[in-house]
């Protein structure tokens, strides 16, 4: 049998894959993570702070928006799977769904930091969150947590960014 060379573009792939299998462990063990912390707020149990996310936001810097993309959805899965329910991967699934499209809008533009484009996904990550809930409860009044969640989102947002933005600068 001979002993054929990987050309470049296969070792690229396998190499891609690895990568991108250690960056969804990466989400699984920061999303449990989160999962044992009590909540931020106790009064505001919907209030966290996103962590898995950062590789998500590294990885839309790094890997391009398919990665990315990728990425979100196998943790949005896995995190029902693991730590949810049917109903909280529908609030997450839409939750991603609105973030990730806002910050792809965003980062295509060039004119804003990981910083700008995590908070933008941050508050539509509780936008798209909320409008699963009006759709699922059919009561409006849960808009009104809003201000309460883009809050939460902006600041999660702004943590987020800072660490997916040195991850990408640092990380060879």
């Amino acid at each position: 049998m001979k002993n054929k060379k990987q050309t470049p573009s296969k070792a690229l792939r396998g190499r891609e894959a690895a990568i991108l299998g250690v960056s969804a462990a990466l989400c699984m063990v920061l999303s449990y993570i989160e999962f044992l912390l009590p909540p931020i707020y106790a009064a505001l149990p919907a209030v966290k702070a996103g962590l898995a996310n950062i590789v998500i936001v590294f990885a839309l810097y790094r890997f391009g928006i398919g990665r990315a993309v990728l990425l979100a959805a196998v943790k949005v899965g896995l995190t029902a799977l693991l730590f949810g329910t049917f109903v909280s991967l529908a609030y997450s699934a839409a939750g991603a769904a609105l973030s990730l499209t806002i910050m792809i809008l965003l980062k295509k533009t060039d004119r804003f930091s990981s910083v700008g484009v995590s908070v933008a996904g941050g508050v539509a990550h509780n936008a798209g969150q909320i409008l699963t809930a009006i759709a699922i409860l059919g009561r409006a009044e849960i808009a009104y947590y809003l201000p309460i969640l883009a809050i939460s989102g902006t600041l999660s947002g702004i943590l987020v960014g800072i660490c997916g933005g040195i991850a990408e600068k640092r990380v060879k």
